[in-house]
């Protein structure tokens, strides 16, 4: 058994997005493919020889083999240990919290995220550092650099590894150490929440569901949900992971999720509805016949964060994605806490909460999380909100209602035109931009257009600067229309249109939101030629 050099050629499609490399699965089955991004991994990273990297992912299609080419190719570019999820699964804050808390020099999750699995779906890889969140632009660029130039990668002889036991082997001079998926960051959800109170809210006849999509988060709910909250058995639906993800789309929203929203707006529905996606980065929060948008979400859980007892030394500020609505910045300017914009993509609060600038942080797309890990957290999510509801003692819908009852109501939508033709999509874009000076001004609808541009963010921890991040039409009235691409597909091109507009009266709060947002959407569609670009007459996806 030895190390051997393999030669190889480039690939030419290896720029990861804003969350890694994705791509079908027959593209990482290719001979070489993921062995080349790996190696690339590898070679732009200094000083790891000898030092921790924890690896795990999603449990989709393709998910063993990669852990196993993985586990040979760190053994042979000089890795000490790599500590590995039980059957090569962990979701993406579980990696996060593995790095921090074992001082791990860094991390490999394999995972599409939210995207659908199985020999005809998605497949990803990301790079975590060693502060437990995805790599900065600086380190992915590099990486991306040097798989357009490889010419070798370094691989251990095959050695037998068996994922499905807790234990100690070695592979090499590497130790691999498969360990329990769900433990280390069980015990984390116990140190940052009121179990006690959540036990008893339950035990006293509050009903939840929590659908885990057969996707990560199915073990890791029942454990805590079931074992420690002691909630009734089948409270977790779909717990069991598959390579397939059933046949489903991991996606915790009112589409993909429609058979929970179906069990939380029927007459006997429980009190409390949840979901999670393919990673457990995302979640959705439902009240009886009620959603809470992920907006909201994060306003809830500053404006009543501090019930927790991980966070009773209080918030010290809030960031968002710029596509978020500014929900919680009206909590923030109330609470006299800093409140953040970033551009899209979980990287960027890195630095903020590195720095203690940041206690909390949010995305429009179902992401939450906090301090505690440097990914987006989605059963952490669910976990704070039935803190909250234990403390408050009310329901989800009355939680929501007072928030806007002290601060507006923010109406938010998000319309996604998922598989539209990419060079439609980018001529779309580029036509708005072509049109900003001429769109300040504007009246369309009675609404007069106040600025046209297009979001650029310089980090204040480092200075480093992002531009591109979104096109913006902002109105005098304060409401926003924000279009952008999304960089989480794998085919095509998923644009992305957010609609926002604050409603500080209460007795005009009760709307749906897709009626209070109608005239907004239609200047949309006015501004950019959705209908024509795209070819679509109404979007995939409403949230």
């Amino acid at each position: 058994m030895s190390i051997q050099t393999k030669i190889t050629t480039p690939f030419d499609d290896q720029k990861p997005g804003t969350s890694g490399l994705r791509k079908k699965v027959k593209v990482f089955q290719q001979p070489n493919y993921l062995e080349n991004f790996v190696q690339s991994i590898f070679d732009t990273l200094e000083e790891f020889q000898g030092k921790t990297l924890v690896l795990g992912g999603d449990g989709r299609y393709h998910n063993r083999e990669a852990i196993h080419t993985i586990l040979h190719m760190a053994a042979a570019n000089g890795f000490g240990k790599v500590l590995v999820g039980r059957g090569g699964v962990l979701s993406t804050p579980a990696v996060s919290h593995l790095i921090r808390k074992y001082d791990a020099f860094g991390g490999i999750v394999l995972s599409a995220s939210h995207n659908p699995a199985g020999p005809d779906g998605d497949f990803g890889i990301k790079y975590n550092v060693s502060n437990g969140g995805p790599a900065p632009e600086s380190i992915t660029n590099a990486i991306f650099t040097h798989s357009k130039a490889i010419t070798q990668y370094r691989i251990w002889s095959d050695t037998e590894v068996d994922l499905d036991y807790l234990g100690d082997s070695e592979i090499g001079n590497m130790v691999v150490r498969v360990i329990d998926p769900v433990y280390d960051y069980a015990q984390l959800m116990e140190e940052l929440f009121d179990f006690e109170a959540i036990r008893a809210l339950l035990k006293g006849g509050f009903r939840i569901l929590f659908d885990a999509m057969h996707a990560v988060t199915g073990p890791y709910a029942r454990e805590i949900l079931e074992n420690r909250l002691g909630a009734p058995a089948g409270t977790v639906l779909n717990g069991v992971v598959k390579d397939d993800f059933g046949g489903g789309h991991p996606d915790p929203n009112l589409t993909y999720a429609a058979d929970l929203v179906a069990r939380m707006w029927a007459d006997d529905a429980p009190d409390f509805g949840a979901a999670s996606d393919g990673d457990g980065d995302r979640n959705m929060i439902l009240g009886r016949k009620f959603f809470v948008t992920p907006s909201d979400s994060l306003a809830v859980l500053a404006e009543n964060g501090t019930c927790a007892p991980g966070y009773a030394r209080g918030i010290v500020g809030v960031a968002r994605s710029m596509p978020t609505s500014q929900s919680v910045d009206r909590v923030a300017e109330k609470k006299n806490f800093a409140c953040f914009e970033t551009p899209t993509g979980w990287k960027f609060f890195g630095s903020l909460l590195d720095a203690g600038k940041a206690t909390l942080c949010g995305e429009e797309s179902f992401g939450t999380g906090s301090d505690h890990v440097r990914e987006k957290d989605g059963l952490w999510a669910v976990l704070f909100w039935l803190n909250i509801l234990a403390h408050r003692k009310t329901s989800v819908e009355a939680v929501v209602k007072d928030l806007w009852a002290i601060y507006g109501r923010t109406y938010y939508a998000r319309h996604d035109y998922e598989d539209v033709d990419s060079a439609a999509a980018s001529t779309l874009m580029s036509e708005l931009r072509a049109n900003f000076a001429t769109l300040t001004g504007q009246v369309h609808e009675g609404l007069t257009i106040k600025l046209a541009d297009e979001f650029g963010y310089t980090d204040p921890v480092n200075g480093e600067s992002t531009i591109k991040q979104g096109v913006r039409i902002l109105f005098v009235d304060g409401s926003r229309i924000v279009f952008r691409l999304s960089g989480t597909g794998t085919s095509g091109a998923t644009l992305r249109i957010y609609l926002e507009r604050f409603e500080p009266n209460p007795s005009l709060q009760h709307k749906d939101a897709q009626e209070a947002l109608a005239d907004l959407i239609r200047i949309a569609d006015t501004l950019a030629g959705i209908k024509q670009h795209t070819g679509r007459q109404a979007p995939t996806v409403i949230t």
